[in-house]
């Protein structure tokens, strides 16, 4: 009967100015109330995902100590380089790949109780007729080698490339007996671009390759690749700046070409009767204001108005090629 419930908050409160109180008095109304969208897990302190990424961060500070920031440039989705150290090429298809094209390896680590389908056993053949190391590895290990990159099983591991300096290729003899060139790129940003280019340099008796240190694509398992082998062969020298390297080798001798669309003349008039540098810009960018005032000529490729540039492969390529044909 109403007035005589035992209920809690149902009973007349005497004391009270507003008269009888029922319910919570929209109190627990308000702890229904929404606290917004659910936080990210790398943004929660105390989920797994984050913890990692704060491991992963601290491995990075502490390996990066006392040696500088260095990029690998260009790493792509199937790569991981951490500062100062190896590489990792991760997933079946990239790894076959990358030990088709003899990119130099020091172990494959493969995961304990896989099913070894055809591209894994291709690369288990190759490492073991390279003399790789093939370890296995619980895929806990594996996802803490990779820093949880999707490796489906299979990680190579790509020892850190070792680059010469620029001033290294002052006084080295061309491997044709030619007169010497190096080729100079200024802040080339795609792996497959710098591969190519070290490949053509090969392939017309260049004495190496400079890059620069930071902004810049290195020797990554995809340059390996894209080189064909020819990274075996040639040098490729890193400088912490261009313009200053570009000084050096113009004391030394040597006469600077900017390879850049507009320039003076075309480079298949340009005669390789002295030692020469052939500086190649960047992808969309071209020559930096710095690296072209640094040139003593800008030569430009002939080619119709239909096509406004090239990529820095194929330039690097049929410039090196118009030089070839000119020389004494």
């Amino acid at each position: 009967m109403a007035g005589n419930s035992k209920r809690k908050g149902a009973m007349r409160n005497t004391g009270s100015k507003k008269g009888p109180t029922v319910g919570s008095g929209g109190k627990r109304a308000k702890g229904l109330k929404g606290k917004g969208p659910t936080p990210k897990a790398i943004e929660r302190d105390k989920h797994p995902v984050a913890k990692r990424a704060r491991a992963a961060a601290k491995r990075g500070e502490s390996s990066g100590k006392g040696r500088g920031a260095r990029s690998s440039g260009g790493a792509s989705s199937n790569s991981r380089r951490r500062a100062g150290g190896p590489e990792y090429v991760v997933g079946r298809n990239a790894v076959a790949e990358a030990l088709i094209g003899n990119v130099p390896a020091s172990a494959l680590y493969v995961a304990e109780r896989m099913d070894n389908d055809d591209r894994v056993k291709e690369s288990v053949r190759l490492a073991s007729d390279r003399g790789i190391a093939i370890l296995e590895a619980p895929r806990g290990e594996l996802d803490r080698l990779v820093d949880g990159l999707p490796h489906q099983g299979v990680v190579l591991q790509v020892p850190e490339y070792e680059y010469a300096h620029g001033d290294d290729l002052v006084g080295r003899k061309s491997p044709d007996g030619g007169t010497p060139l190096i080729v100079v790129l200024d802040h080339v940003t795609d792996p497959r671009n710098l591969g190519a280019v070290v490949r053509s340099a090969a392939a017309f008796g260049a004495l190496g390759v400079v890059i620069p240190e930071r902004r810049a694509a290195g020797m990554s398992a995809a340059a390996w690749k894209t080189s064909s082998g020819a990274a075996a062969r040639i040098p490729v020298a890193r400088t912490t700046n261009i313009s200053r390297q570009l000084a050096t080798y113009r004391k030394a001798g040597f006469m600077v070409i900017g390879l850049d669309a507009g320039g003076d003349t075309t480079i298949d008039t340009v005669e390789r009767d002295m030692p020469l540098v052939l500086v190649v810009g960047a992808e969309g960018g071209g020559l930096s204001r710095l690296v072209r005032e640094g040139c003593d000529l800008i030569a430009g490729i002939p080619m119709t108005d239909a096509t406004e540039s090239l990529n820095a492969g194929v330039a690097a390529g049929i410039a090196l090629y118009a030089m070839s044909r000119n020389r004494p």
